[in-house]
């Protein structure tokens, strides 16, 4: 496999194109009424979830990218407040900011530039091919549980077909 076959790769995984469902199919047509309710046996709520995805996904793309990185603590930097409701605005904020930040990462990897396997400053031998493999894996896993707690919630929209 070439640097350009790599790079495309990481992309595709990054974006969400395989076998699971990307992060706008899975946010798509989400019903207002319903961001802050916490599903049986849950203790947080969708937009709790979404929030976690951005806030974690932010953390790694300022891990690659700024020297002067500070850890952030688990999990309170990581995770809205247990309480924490959010309005119609913030909900589309947390999206946005989230698509926007993987948009950076996704430029940073595509930039021929960037070297994916120098290490990353102040890391333990950290590269990128890592820390996106981790960001892709990680949205991967919490998308997929989105959608099945919008299967529990009955939040798709009833013309789903699949």
């Amino acid at each position: 496999m070439n640097d350009k076959q790599l790079r495309k790769q990481l992309a595709e995984l990054l974006d969400g194109i395989g076998a699971h469902m990307p992060f706008e199919e899975a946010v798509a047509d989400f019903p207002e009424a319903a961001m802050n309710d916490r599903p049986p046996n849950v203790d947080y709520t969708p937009w709790h979830l979404l929030e976690h995805l951005r806030l974690t996904q932010v953390d790694i793309l300022e891990y690659v990218r700024d020297p002067d990185y500070e850890e952030r603590e688990w999990p309170r930097d990581y995770w809205p407040e247990p309480n924490a409701v959010a309005t119609r605005k913030q909900w589309d904020e947390t999206i946005s900011r989230f698509l926007a930040d993987r948009a950076e990462l996704r430029a940073m990897l595509m930039d021929p530039a960037t070297d994916l396997f120098a290490v990353i400053p102040g890391s333990p031998g950290h590269n990128v091919v890592r820390e996106i493999r981790i960001d892709a894996d990680h949205n991967a896993y919490h998308i997929g549980e989105f959608a099945i707690l919008r299967q529990v919630m009955g939040t798709w929209p009833a013309n789903r077909t699949d």
